[in-house]
């Protein structure tokens, strides 16, 4: 919904593009006059200024030159019936987003209106997610050397247009670590579009990411466009990719070569300019030997890729990430007790950084004004309350780990997702052990 002022001089036909207009949701007021336009926008912002090309006195190109000194956010669209080449530059140079010709459809008025609409969403919700990318830059940064090597890569891959592929398991800050690569581009005044290609059905997701036409499919009442096309001038963020399915896939090769697709249902080649980065906690070499996954897009994707190394394997990093994510909660590093630290520091974080967030936070809230210490955290035991003796002749760890594994199993029937919980571990992580100890998927040990 947007906030609209209609610049008018027949009041009949700014009654009516008043009413349309608020009938399609969007707020808006109409003055017959160039004069009252430029008042009413230096007393109060809006979002879109439709104006009549010719008026008495302030006529429309005075007042997009006006409306434009006040507010640059503010887009202006011109209505004349007297356009020419000349017109249409003079009204470009001083910054209209567009204009229509008389006489026009007013459903053509209101699907430019609706882009621009969408399009200033897009930024305003851009400038956020800047935002928060400058608030939670330490996230993927740290001390360690694994991460100093991935913000150096970041810093020389940014001010390009190359096609960067973010690899890693889940919860290691993927979309943190795109949104700091389009911060630092030249694209950081556009939009950055994430999208997460493992949310939508397989029916849906080309529609999402290249729009459709009209009559495309039942329902399709009009022409939609697709996040590729909000993404103009900007970035669009693929999170999952290694869920597209075959037919998307050749969508999006398409595009990587030729910069330019077809609306589902439409002929017509669109062109945009957008940067693609890509994310996948999956192995895409081993997807393409599978047949899961085309060859020449994996290359085409594969341009500079960028591994995010686990949080097992940046331990200095977990204390500046500890005191980050309570700084995030108005509290100080000194409410974790030095043993607390420690325990966080040795465990191995199958869940990586978005985990360790998640028991910061159920630690604190357990703790109340008190300090974090060992009991709070689900990993923790003191001293006196362990119930886990070590042999004097010590013990094969991989035989304590793999029979525990095997009683959990058996203890829940098999279920994966219940031996995970009584193991205290993810099911991801629990089939990653198994692998390694070699228990086969019934439960059984492939020694026994």
């Amino acid at each position: 919904m947007a906030k609209i002022l209609v610049v008018e001089d027949e009041p009949k036909m700014a009654f009516l593009l008043e009413a349309e207009l608020n009938d399609a949701g969007h707020r808006t007021t109409s003055v017959t006059d160039g004069r009252e336009a430029v008042r009413r926008v230096e007393r109060e912002h809006f979002d879109i200024v439709i104006t009549d090309l010719r008026m008495e006195g302030v006529d429309g190109l005075k007042v997009l030159e006006r409306v434009k000194g006040i507010d640059p956010q503010t887009e202006v669209v011109l209505i004349t019936a007297y356009a020419t080449a000349q017109t249409a530059v003079e009204a470009m140079k001083k910054g209209a987003y567009d204009y229509i010709i008389k006489p026009f459809d007013i459903e053509e008025l209101k699907l430019l209106v609706r882009k621009i609409a969408e399009k200033q969403g897009l930024l305003y919700e851009n400038a956020l997610l800047q935002e928060k990318a400058r608030r939670e830059g330490l996230l993927i940064g740290g001390r360690s050397p694994a991460m100093r090597r991935v913000l150096e890569l970041i810093d020389k891959v940014a001010p390009t247009d190359a096609t960067v592929l973010i690899l890693g398991e889940s919860g290691t800050g993927k979309e943190l670590v795109a949104r700091r690569i389009h911060h630092l581009s030249p694209r950081r005044e556009r939009p950055l579009v994430a999208v997460h290609c493992a949310m939508f059905p397989e029916n849906l997701l080309e529609s999402e990411l290249f729009g459709y036409e009209r009559g495309a499919f039942t329902g399709a009442m009009r022409r939609k466009i697709g996040h590729f096309e909000y993404a103009d001038g900007g970035t669009i963020f693929l999170d999952e990719v290694g869920e597209l399915p075959a037919s998307v896939q050749a969508k999006l090769l398409r595009f990587l070569q030729e910069r330019q697709f077809t609306r589902l249902g439409g002929v017509e080649l669109v062109q945009v300019d957008v940067r693609v980065i890509a994310a996948t906690n999956r192995n895409l070499e081993r997807a393409v030997q599978e047949g899961k996954f085309r060859e020449d897009l994996y290359y085409r994707l594969n341009v500079f890729p960028l591994e995010l190394p686990p949080l097992r394997e940046r331990r200095d990093d977990i204390p500046l990430l500890v005191e980050h994510f309570l700084r995030q909660r108005s509290r100080s590093s000194e409410v974790v007790t030095p043993e607390a630290m420690e325990l966080l520091v040795q465990y191995d974080w199958p869940g990586n950084v978005r985990e360790l967030e998640n028991v910061i936070e159920r630690a604190l809230i357990l703790a109340g004004d008190g300090k974090i210490t060992p009991e709070l955290l689900p990993f923790g035991r003191s001293k006196e309350e362990s119930s886990i003796a070590l042999p004097e002749g010590g013990v094969n760890l991989e035989e304590v780990e793999r029979e525990l594994i095997l009683q959990a199993l058996r203890r829940t029937g098999g279920n994966k997702a219940r031996a995970a919980r009584l193991l205290g571990i993810t099911r991801r992580r629990l089939y990653s052990r198994m692998e390694a100890l070699g228990i086969a998927e019934g439960g059984r040990s492939d020694d026994s």
